[in-house]
């Protein structure tokens, strides 16, 4: 199965989470994702302003688990899993201070910090759009002693550690996902704040006052503590203060990325290719000469301008050859493999592959769910749109996945960011002038947006399920001004 997520990374960035859920007993779990990106030709986008090095550069992917998955419920039991491999990591570190007890504590500190961290947001999310009203206030005041009972256990594990030789070392990392986790639950209950606000304004007049406790019980906690708050009026401190949280989030994510080591697909195909390519030229220039100095003779004038024609069509037919092959080439293989590994152990690969396509060559499915306008379709006839196509073939192995892996992961994420900055170049200003009449009489002069929009039509295969996703990116000169979803 493979999910889909897209959001607005930043006002130049797009962002695609793409999960790949595997099974475990499969070796070659196998995924497809074709992208059909549709250009308005007005931006002057084809493959000589914009080539496949441009497309990559404004391309970054990172791969990481899936996070498992826990609710707050879950974790507050002393049983849940995470919790229990936390504990036993600070018990056996106790017992040897080894550094090799000391790296297992670390991970188990960043893998509790980032399932903490995904049940917060759900939880977030499920009291916004899944519970009734009449039921939200309880799930509020649920919300909260969650939290306590978490953070609270969370922050006894130190004690354990008192006599530890290593105990300076260990109460660092403790307190970098402390301080973590204080920083995400200010940031979350803002979130539920203001979300509460926007959707029922008297379950917020009702439950202000809690939440806003557990915040400045978090930032008292954090001030004791000497960890860092944002404070009101303080830019240069808190430009410092959100350096430090971007630190603390990559440190804590940083056991959930896997190794990644890209180069470019089918080079060993590519080099026999382009033997073949030189050998039938040598053959060419080979035949003409025997042919000439068996009829001329040696050291004849004939044979000379023989030589020196098959000379320079020899090279012609060498470079025809290898444009034939690399075309044959490109429909077979990608542009990049990545290998993907946890440590040393590879894990599966990613290919890659981007191309400008004709419309003719878009499936009749994807040219449906394009569902242009008629002026639109009227237009193309002159300037048609410009057609990216960026494939992507996937193979993890379920069984290595979970061999090398003490929580219960579903799969891997692949989270593209894709920069339009590139896009924007030619782009005409953003704001127009517009007149309306007045109520009364005469006119007036108002601005007027001047927009864009980028097509994005997915198709997603896995074993034999197709699925189809429509995204459309709204833009201006400015940048991204929004995505729809359809």
């Amino acid at each position: 199965m493979i999910d889909i997520k897209v959001r607005v990374h930043d006002r130049f960035s797009v962002e695609f989470k793409i999960g790949y859920l595997v099974q475990k007993n499969l070796k070659a779990n196998d995924f497809m994702m074709n992208t059909w990106i549709f250009i308005p030709n007005s931006l002057d986008i084809n493959s000589f302003t914009y080539g496949k090095t441009e497309f990559y550069r404004h391309a970054k992917s990172n791969i990481r688990y899936i996070t498992p998955i826990y609710t707050l419920s879950e974790l507050r039991n002393e049983e849940a899993l995470p919790f229990r491999f936390l504990e036993v990591a600070f018990h056996e570190l106790s017992a040897d201070h080894s550094q090799e007890n000391l790296a297992e504590t670390e991970y188990q500190i960043k893998m509790f910090c980032s399932i903490v961290k995904s049940a917060l947001r759900k939880e977030a999310d499920q009291i916004i759009k899944y519970t009734p009203e009449p039921d939200r206030e309880k799930a509020i005041d649920l919300y909260i002693e969650q939290i306590n009972d978490i953070t609270g256990k969370y922050r006894k594990l130190k004690d354990i550690l008192q006599d530890s030789g290593l105990y300076e070392e260990v109460v660092t990392l403790h307190s970098f996902g402390d301080e973590f986790l204080s920083n995400l639950i200010e940031f979350q209950t803002y979130r539920l704040l203001e979300l509460i606000k926007q959707k029922d304004i008297e379950c917020y007049n009702r439950i202000e006052d809690r939440l806003m406790l557990l915040i400045r019980h978090e930032r008292k906690y954090k001030k004791q503590h000497q960890y860092q708050t944002i404070e009101k009026n303080s830019p240069d401190h808190n430009r410092a203060v959100f350096f430090r949280m971007r630190l603390l989030k990559k440190f804590v994510e940083s056991h959930l990325f896997l190794n990644a080591y890209k180069k470019k697909d089918g080079q060993m195909a590519e080099q026999v290719y382009y033997s073949i390519a030189a050998g039938i030229s040598m053959i060419f220039a080979t035949a003409i000469a025997f042919s000439f100095q068996q009829k001329y003779g040696n050291f004849t004038m004939p044979l000379f301008v023989a030589l020196v024609i098959s000379y320079m069509l020899k090279d012609r037919i060498k470079e025809l050859a290898r444009f034939y092959f690399v075309h044959r080439l490109a429909k077979k293989y990608f542009d990049n493999k990545t290998v993907i590994s946890i440590k040393d152990t590879p894990v599966g690969w990613i290919k890659e592959g981007v191309d400008y396509i004709t419309e003719d060559r878009v499936p009749d499915e994807v040219m449906a769910m394009r569902d242009r306008s008629d002026l639109l379709e009227a237009n193309n006839r002159h300037t048609a749109e410009k057609i990216i196509l960026y494939r992507k073939l996937v193979r993890i192995n379920g069984q290595v996945l979970d061999e090398n892996n003490q929580y219960d992961i579903s799969g891997i994420n692949d989270i593209l960011s894709f920069n339009i900055s590139g896009f924007i170049l030619k782009m005409d200003n953003p704001e127009v002038p517009l007149a309306v009449p007045k109520k009364d009489k005469g006119y007036e002069i108002i601005r007027g947006e001047r927009i864009y929009y980028l097509n994005f039509l997915i198709q997603l295969r896995y074993e034999d399920k197709i699925d189809y996703k429509r995204f459309r990116l709204v833009m201006s000169r400015n940048g991204i001004e929004g995505i729809e979803k359809f």
